[in-house]
């Protein structure tokens, strides 16, 4: 047995990190499989796992843990800020430095909270696309990220950077700053995210809760210019997430091809029949609509223009949700962390639960699901020969109680421990 190797991470916020060759887990959850593995021990080898077999209780292992599962996927966080009282502001105040620090600083509170990968759709200034790389390359501490940089949207639509702006600086921004309004604008944007490397296309198909416009619910790209984005991503090997909380643009928008609706909130049964003959995936994100639900009665959160659409939504988001489920909508895990606080992830898990999920379900929802909408299905989602070592492990049974994954005690990515 080789001995335990230290190393030590550098990032901009100084995590301490270990190699390990081995990790012994009293129970490991399978959720390819359904089941729960006893006794298994996890050998890794540059980063990946080369075995994981069933040994007796007191076989010698680097490491040594509870119930153990498979690193987890967020598909929807925003690391470069966190809704916070008179938050507004702060587009107007933070230079693109400040962004980045942020978000290096969540990303790091992620990874603790066991999200060994996430997708970001959308950032400022793109913020993720850096950190990504910095992550990657070693010099910064989180999850591994899926990037999208600045997200796609019409004029005056939920991710037009410049809505609420006097005039006199709202300027009007084009394909290069992500709003477009013909096909042609939408392929020349899509054009833009591949050169500056991002890894999918984020559009806003319908008005959004947090945006200061009345609307959360319109419809905000014409069917040829979704049909664009989607066709040109496609050309360009990436596939489209689409926010939407109104059914007509959710109908487009999945008519089109995009792989994910993000959020999903006024869906129809029409919508529900539509995305599972498409394959399309709902990210609900419930947390999100938990958290602004409450905090729309709280003095100082939210705009009076944006606080009647949060008050309506946790309710509208949760039974939309619990429909889905049911019509056998394909369902991936997604927070949109960054409106609910960074690190408290796994607190969606409680809510999908609630909704009629199985624990068990949840958890694929974040692992092999998620793994097989980034299509990395042999890299991640599950612990088995030839993946990532990507693995944390609580000490509790988190199929008899979900919560047990909002306390994770350990977690290793690629091989590497963080929380030991």
């Amino acid at each position: 047995m080789k001995k335990l190797k230290s190393a030590i991470a550098f990032s901009l916020f100084a995590t301490t990190a270990a190699t390990a060759d081995t990790l012994y887990c009293d129970r490991l959850i399978d959720p390819a499989e359904g089941e729960v593995l006893e006794r298994r021990l996890v050998t890794i080898e540059s980063g990946r796992v080369s075995s994981v077999e069933r040994v007796d209780a007191d076989t010698p292992a680097d490491h040594r843990a509870g119930t153990c599962l498979p690193g987890l996927v967020d598909m929807h966080v925003h690391l470069d800020g966190e809704l916070s009282p008179g938050g507004y502001i702060k587009r107007f105040t933070q230079n693109p430095a400040d962004y980045a620090l942020v978000a290096a600083d969540n990303a790091r509170k992620t990874l603790m909270a066991g999200f060994t990968t996430v997708r970001n759709p959308g950032a400022a200034y793109n913020s993720d696309i850096a950190l990504r790389n910095a992550i990657n390359s070693g010099i910064a501490t989180g999850p591994r990220i899926y990037a999208a940089g600045k997200s796609l949207a019409t004029t005056g639509g939920h991710a037009d950077p410049t809505n609420g702006h006097r005039a006199d600086i709202a300027g009007d921004p084009g394909p290069k700053e992500g709003v477009v309004n013909s096909p042609e604008e939408a392929r020349k944007a899509v054009r833009q995210r591949y050169k500056e490397g991002a890894d999918f296309i984020k559009i806003t198909a319908t008005g959004g809760v947090l945006s200061l416009a009345k609307s959360g619910q319109n419809p905000q790209f014409t069917q040829d210019e979704v049909d664009a984005v989607v066709q040109t991503a496609t050309e360009y090997g990436m596939h489209v997430a689409a926010h939407a909380h109104g059914a007509e643009g959710m109908r487009r928008a999945v008519e089109a091809g995009v792989r994910t609706i993000e959020h999903g909130s006024y869906m129809n049964e029409e919508i529900m029949d539509l995305m599972k003959e498409k394959g399309t995936y709902l990210v609900p994100t419930l947390l999100a609509g938990d958290f602004v639900g409450r905090k729309a009665e709280e003095p100082g959160w939210l705009p009076d223009i944006v606080k009647p659409k949060a008050a309506a939504i946790g309710p509208v988001i949760q039974g939309m949700f619990e429909k889905a489920y049911a019509a056998g909508v394909p369902i991936v895990f997604g927070t949109d962390s960054g409106v609910s606080p960074h690190g408290e992830n796994a607190r969606e898990f409680a809510l999908m639960v609630a909704g009629g999920m199985s624990p068990m379900e949840a958890i694929t929802a974040a692992t092999v699901t998620a793994a097989s909408v980034l299509e990395a299905e042999g890299d991640l989602g599950q612990v088995a020969p030839g993946f990532h070592a990507d693995i944390i492990a609580v000490d509790g049974d988190p199929l008899a109680d979900i919560t047990e994954l909002e306390d994770v005690d350990f977690v290793m990515k690629g091989g590497v421990v963080y929380k030991p």
